[in-house]
């Protein structure tokens, strides 16, 4: 059946999220890349959906091994990359396939999809995906508080925290207890989470470690897009394009510089032939603020130098 998950996200912002949104995912994506890990961009350019009109489609790449649980790293291969789709047509967005039946041959049923609506209003559209193919899907609802939500500590800034930020040229903030009921202007993000990893034994516990991993997630990057809301607010569309441009591109040469310096270690034969013959299997899953959507592995070799697939 899979878990299916509705997530809100309430913020003193409006219309100008849609520019706080683009800076943000730009800038956190460079701070997250170190340590020969990270968001490689390779494509970001205009989309005209016949359903949904004018929006951006972005694929990235993301390296990753090391954020993921011991548990997860013992089955996952050492060449391990994850490739971003999203489809933008703010205020209504799309990260991950449009069909949930993709396949793999060591993962078959894996697969994560998120769709995302935005609403002036402080969470109270208990319809908002009544046209959702998965509308009639039992499902949790998940209410994100922004400023009080306990955030992993490792990604705690005293100069990000709400409750205490207060915007010198917005005069928005500090964010109050039961700041969505008396903040003005505010507005909600609506994300309806699907996640399905059918396979016996692993389905619980993988399902509610995605669905955990999305909600910190968000949680994180609507805090940053409040906290540096003086470094956009002055943005149009066209200065945040090319701020997004300018920082892919700076992205892109550290983690590929990064990358290059970690396989200087002299790959053998073998770890050469293995990641060509990498497998494909196709799911969405955000971490941090990429939207994950193409799981890439391989073979790895297990203790006794034996190839092994998961």
């Amino acid at each position: 059946m899979g878990k299916y998950c509705t997530i809100q996200v309430c913020k003193a912002l409006t219309d100008t999220y849609r520019i706080g949104q683009l800076y943000m995912i730009s800038k956190h994506s460079h701070e997250q890349s170190d340590r020969g890990e990270g968001v490689e961009v390779v494509q970001n350019e205009p989309f005209e959906d016949p359903a949904h009109g004018q929006g951006q489609f972005t694929e990235k790449r993301v390296y990753l091994n090391s954020k993921l649980p011991s548990w997860a790293r013992a089955v996952v291969p050492n060449i391990f990359y994850v490739t971003e789709k999203a489809w933008n047509y703010y205020p209504y967005t799309i990260t991950g396939e449009r069909t949930l039946n993709t396949g793999c041959s060591f993962l078959p049923k894996f697969s994560i999809h998120i769709e995302t609506k935005y609403e002036d209003n402080k969470g109270s559209n208990d319809n908002i995906f009544s046209d959702s193919e998965n509308k009639d899907q039992e499902r949790e609802v998940c209410f994100v508080d922004i400023a009080y939500d306990e955030i992993p500590e490792r990604y705690y800034k005293e100069s990000e925290d709400l409750r205490y930020f207060k915007s010198e040229k917005t005069s928005r903030g500090m964010l109050q207890e039961g700041w969505r009921d008396t903040q003005e202007p505010i507005m909600c993000s609506y994300k309806l989470v699907t996640v399905k990893f059918e396979v016996w034994g692993l389905q619980t516990r993988v399902e509610q470690f995605v669905h955990k991993v999305v909600r910190d997630v968000l949680l994180l990057g609507h805090r940053q897009a409040f906290a540096w809301v003086d470094e956009w607010i002055d943005m149009n569309l066209d200065d945040v394009r090319e701020y997004e441009k300018s920082m892919h591109e700076q992205t892109n040469i550290k983690v590929c510089h990064e990358q290059q310096e970690h396989s200087t270690n002299s790959p053998s034969l073998d770890d050469i032939e293995i990641h060509d013959k990498a497998s494909v299997c196709v799911v969405s899953f955000p971490l941090v603020l990429f939207h994950i959507d193409v799981f890439c592995c391989s073979c790895r070799r297990d203790s006794g130098g034996n190839q092994s697939q998961f």
